[in-house]
């Protein structure tokens, strides 16, 4: 069953990196996000490459695609490789970029992925300056969603101190990351 397992999924990778149809890639990355909610999954995952096909897509124009990869990542980086190879790979960057998606789904996901990858190494640029101040935006937004998982952000993994500060920063820019559409 392993090496069908692996077949299979070697398969998906094949078809998204072959076709040309936009509506066949989506389809097929949304399967490997879905594969990559299973612990089973992996390894081979892992050998296939497909943290890096993730991390690639997001910076993808279609929308559509960015919410699969990033929901694809968010089921991965539970895992502690999983989770280091994002990490070393520099993947922090494009996930940070998703939060200023109009997609509610990506931006949630890159949330959850943000969370999950803070670590003591990685703290201090997952709860950088710009990320905090958007979650006090976040906050506040009238999506319920959104607002409560960006409140546990702000108070389970940044400082008081880290809030204020982006709070004192706010209040002197206009500018920011929109809130996603609902």
């Amino acid at each position: 069953m392993e090496l069908g397992r692996l077949q299979y999924l070697q398969a998906l990778v094949t078809e998204f990196q072959a076709t040309e149809s936009a509506e066949a890639k989506e389809q097929v990355l949304a399967n490997l996000a879905n594969f990559a909610y299973d612990p089973r999954n992996y390894e081979h995952l892992r050998q296939l490459q497909v943290l890096d096909l993730f991390l690639d897509v997001l910076s993808e124009r279609s929308d559509t695609l960015v919410e699969f990869a990033i929901g694809g990542l968010c089921n991965l980086c539970l895992d502690k490789t999983n989770k280091d190879y994002i990490l070393e790979a520099n993947g922090v960057e494009p996930i940070i970029n998703c939060l200023s998606s109009a997609n509610e789904e990506t931006v949630m996901s890159a949330v959850t992925t943000l969370m999950y990858l803070t670590t003591p190494q990685s703290r201090q640029q997952t709860t950088a300056l710009p990320v905090v101040e958007c979650m006090l935006r976040f906050s506040l937004s009238a999506n319920r969603r959104l607002s409560n998982l960006a409140t546990v952000f702000l108070e389970d993994y940044c400082t008081p101190l880290q809030v204020e500060e982006a709070r004192n920063l706010s209040k002197h820019t206009a500018v920011g990351i929109p809130l996603p559409r609902d």
